[in-house]
Formats: structure tokens, C-alpha cells, sequence
């Protein structure tokens, strides 16, 4: 096992919230301004609870192109579920 795994997967999880973070304000700056970054990771990863986490470029662009629209339409599934928010 390499001893600097761990720090890595730190470091990437960081970087995908960081990429979260900023998909967050630019949805703020379409005057969504509730949208937190842990919504966003929600909504991209919940598509991976059956197949399991993708490449890492896959998961940068599912991050990056995630529209409004397509969020909106997760967050009214997940209220249809019963989800808290």
C-alpha cells in the first residue's frame, strides 16, 4: 500500500468539492443562491450509487455540466422521495 494514498484521496476529495463549490456560485449567480456545494456532490453522485464512482474526468464533467434544470429536476425527485434538504 502507498503510504501517501490516503493524503491523495484528501487532496482529490478536496478538489471535487472545490469543482462543487464553484458550480454552487455560478448557480448563485443565475439567482440560485440556496444551492450549497454538498447539494450539488448529492445530486451528481447520487447517479453513482448503483455503478459506483467513474473516472475521474467522467466525474469532472458530470460536475461542470450539471445544468440548473437538471439539478432542479433531482431536488423535486428527492422531494418526491421524501429526502430532507
Amino acid at each position: 500500500m502507498n503510504p501517501e494514498s490516503p493524503r491523495m484521496e484528501d487532496n482529490l476529495e478536496e478538489v471535487i468539492m472545490h469543482l462543487c463549490q464553484m458550480k454552487a456560485e455560478e448557480f448563485a449567480a443565475s439567482g440560485y443562491e440556496q444551492v450549497s456545494a454538498n447539494e450539488i456532490w448529492s445530486c451528481v453522485s447520487d447517479k453513482y450509487s448503483k455503478t459506483g464512482q467513474p473516472a475521474l474526468h467522467q466525474l469532472v464533467n458530470d460536475i461542470l455540466s450539471l445544468s440548473v434544470p437538471k439539478f432542479m429536476n433531482w431536488m423535486t425527485m428527492q422531494a418526491f422521495k421524501g429526502a430532507p434538504f
